[in-house]
């Protein structure tokens, strides 16, 4: 028996094939990679599109004020501006939070940003409804152990208003890896944006680790973000990720220091695990 999957695409040329048309309603999806790697502007699309199809649509910006998400989106052909003036969009600034609009969010705790994005979406109205938190990893800076908890916690509470999200996660540029690997635990879909330096030029990547109730394609494909156009995927690479990481016993070692570091600092909080 085959049962019918409402998915919801992404705007990015190219990407859409690989995951059997888009993301399914109500997932939770993971988009993780190093500073640089296009993960923002994967989210700008993923908003641009729900605005195109008549969603509702919340981005929540933690590094970058809204300011600079409407400019990013202009230079791609997206006028975040007339979407919020339409009421099509809501960007909620926590980066800027100090200051006295409805929109800015005060605290970097997950039940502030719960409270604030549901008091989005009931301005909004009803219907189906975009996510974009950018990024998570905000959330617990000063608690990396508590990154799991934090992720489960936002989307059961969110999962009931009918969004389909994309929770962006910051990874370390040395290990390419993240403490905590609290979004991806909760994750119904992992998106993963990598880079590196081929023959002297920088080149990105992407690839779709994990998807469910969906048959995606498993191998890495090359991006390319045009001023004017955005991000589009091109051709599947022959490189494979491994290529670009560490060798595993550094990574381990790095690991190992890191995970000393933590428990120092977090003197063994009760309540709070390492991994």
């Amino acid at each position: 028996m085959k049962v019918r999957i409402e998915r919801l695409p992404t705007g990015v040329e190219g990407f859409d094939e690989l995951i059997q048309g888009g993301i399914p309603r109500g997932f939770f999806v993971a988009v993780v990679g190093e500073p640089g790697t296009g993960k923002s502007i994967f989210c700008i699309h993923f908003i641009a599109e729900g605005i195109r199809e008549g969603d509702k649509n919340i981005y929540v910006t933690t590094e970058e004020s809204r300011e600079s998400i409407i400019r990013q989106a202009a230079q791609f052909g997206f006028d975040f501006e007339r979407a919020i003036d339409e009421g099509k969009l809501v960007i909620i600034d926590a980066l800027m939070g100090g200051r006295d609009d409805p929109w800015s969010l005060h605290e970097l705790t997950p039940e502030a940003l719960v409270e604030k994005v549901i008091e989005a979406k009931k301005y909004l109205g009803r219907g189906r409804a975009r996510l974009v938190v950018d990024s998570m990893s905000a959330f617990w800076l000063d608690k990396p152990a508590m990154a799991r908890k934090y992720s489960y916690y936002v989307k059961r509470v969110l999962y009931r208003w009918d969004f389909t999200a994309l929770l962006v996660a910051q990874y370390a540029v040395t290990t390419s890896l993240g403490f905590g690997f609290g979004v991806e635990h909760v994750a119904d879909g992992i998106i993963r944006f990598r880079k590196a330096v081929v023959g002297g030029t920088l080149r990105r990547y992407v690839i779709v680790e994990k998807m469910r109730q969906t048959q995606h394609d498993l191998r890495m494909h090359e991006i390319e973000i045009l001023d004017g156009v955005g991000m589009r995927v091109k051709r599947p690479t022959p490189y494979r990720k491994e290529d670009f990481a560490l060798p595993k016993s550094v990574v381990d070692r790095i690991l190992e220091a890191e995970l000393r570091r933590r428990r120092e600092i977090l003197g063994g909080e009760e309540g709070e695990t390492i991994l």
